[in-house]
Parts: C-alpha cells; sequence; structure tokens
C-alpha cells in the first residue's frame, strides 16, 4: 500500500467525519502479526481483518481530544477476502481503513442490530467518498 495514498484516504475519512484534527495510526500488518495482536488484546486465536484501538474511552479519554487512536489491518487477509469477493485488494482495503476508523468514532456492530445497520450506512457512505 502506497503510504501517501493510504494518508489521503484517512485524511478524507477524518473530514467527512468532521474531525479535520484528529489524529490516528494506521498500522498494516502480516497475518501472522495479526494473530498475535488478535491474542493478546482479544483472546481469539488467528488474524482477523481490521482491529481498532479507540483513545477516546476509558477513564482518561479526554486527555488528548484529537486522538483517536489506531487502525491495524492485515494486508494478507485483506487481499484473501478481495480475491474471494472478486474485488481489487485496495478496494476491500479501503473497506476496512473506513470501517476500523469508525469504531474509533465509537461505532459498533456487535451490540446491536442498530448499530450494525447505522455502521453500514456510514461505511457506504464515506467509501463513495474514496
Amino acid at each position: 500500500m502506497d503510504h501517501d495514498k493510504v494518508e489521503n484516504k484517512a485524511t478524507n475519512i477524518l473530514n467527512a467525519l468532521g474531525s479535520p484534527d484528529g489524529e490516528l495510526s494506521i498500522l498494516i500488518v502480516t497475518d501472522q502479526e495479526m494473530a498475535e495482536l488478535n491474542r493478546t488484546y482479544l483472546n481469539r486465536s488467528g488474524p482477523t481483518n481490521v482491529m481498532a484501538f479507540p483513545m477516546q474511552e476509558g477513564p482518561f479519554g479526554d486527555i488528548t481530544p484529537r486522538l483517536l487512536g489506531d487502525v491495524v489491518i492485515s494486508l494478507d487477509t485483506a487481499a484473501r477476502e478481495a480475491q474471494q469477493a472478486g474485488m481489487t485488494t485496495e478496494s476491500r482495503f479501503d473497506q476496512l481503513l473506513v470501517h476500523g476508523i469508525l469504531h474509533l468514532f465509537g461505532f459498533d456492530h456487535d451490540k446491536t442490530a442498530e448499530g450494525a445497520k447505522a455502521m453500514r450506512i456510514k461505511e457506504e457512505e464515506l467509501l463513495k467518498l474514496l
């Protein structure tokens, strides 16, 4: 993935979400690295496609209001999922980038059907901008 391209996409997403001064880090890893993170932080085995580590949650979430958190994407998994879906790796990467950033903004698809729907709608809206 081209660094400048990823940065521009993240900037566009943050602008669209009304957070042009928001700060985040994006880490692109292998399946092996993702599996280690998944085991360490979520106690799950194997790799996943994207993980988000929000910095605005918890008792100290307001200390650095511009610091949104970290998004970790497995490029191996993104490429595999893209091939299975008949799309480019870049398109799948974009989906995962949007998904991860939305988690930093508090969107959650795991807790309620309404939350999942709201997240899906916002994802589609942001992907059109990219």
